[in-house]
């Protein structure tokens, strides 16, 4: 594991807390490899000074001393995913709004798209603090970017962190956009994207998740030594 690591788990964190997708509540993480993971301090996001480590992980076995217990979430989509090199667990406010009604934002534009034909949804909002959940809902993500937990915010995961943490963002906003057009009553199939919108609208090409990284990580403060010219590696 190397420091950059370290400085990417920190950087996501404040990142997905600038852009109110967590709270008090929420954690992220980062694949070393196929045994072990890196969760961010378990502090709230937005409070993760620089420097401030995280802890690594087991993907098999009991969670380390002072480690969240949702981290078994973590281990759960790890042990089943190989290609998953990061997680995210937020709790985006339009997103919760959707899920107390059992929905998911369908693929309305191209924030959208990217989770076509929509999320899965986890129906019990209890919290998931013991293995056998972790692993039903690990399970109910499937193959997915995004399973939204009734009441109880989302988890996203991605190749790595900077797909991961942009995927986050691109949910929240399809969220709004369901939202907003459940308001105005215009939330039938008319305004969904056909087969081929969707398709075409999944795009990834022309650095889509590198810039929206950088968006949302570029109000660090300037003079902190995580700020570094840190460069994201795909796990």
């Amino acid at each position: 594991m190397t420091t950059d690591l370290q400085v990417q788990v920190r950087l996501a964190a404040r990142g997905l807390a600038r852009a109110n997708l967590v709270h008090a509540y929420g954690h992220c993480s980062a694949r070393i490899d196929k045994d072990h993971f890196l969760v961010c301090a378990a502090r709230p996001m937005g409070t993760i000074s620089p420097g401030e480590d995280g802890v690594v992980v087991p993907v098999s076995g009991p969670l380390p001393e002072g480690v969240l217990g949702e981290v078994r979430i973590h281990q759960a989509i790890y042990a089943r995913r190989a290609e998953i090199g990061a997680v995210c667990r937020i709790m985006p406010p339009q997103i919760g709004l959707l899920s107390v009604l059992r929905r998911t934002p369908r693929p309305r534009h191209g924030f959208g798209a990217y989770f076509a034909p929509g999320p899965q949804l986890w129906a019990d909002p209890r919290l998931l603090r013991d293995d056998e959940a972790a692993g039903k809902l690990a399970d109910r993500l499937g193959n997915g970017k995004a399973v939204v937990m009734r009441a109880n915010g989302a988890v996203v995961v991605g190749e790595n962190l900077v797909e991961a943490v942009a995927l986050s963002w691109f949910l929240e906003e399809a969220a709004r956009v369901e939202v907003g057009l459940m308001q105005m009553g215009e939330d039938g199939d008319h305004t969904l994207l056909n087969a081929d919108e969707t398709t075409a609208r999944q795009v990834t090409a022309g650095r889509v998740y590198e810039r929206m990284w950088e968006y949302l990580t570029h109000a660090d403060p300037k003079r902190q030594p995580d700020c570094a010219d840190v460069r994201w590696r795909k796990i």
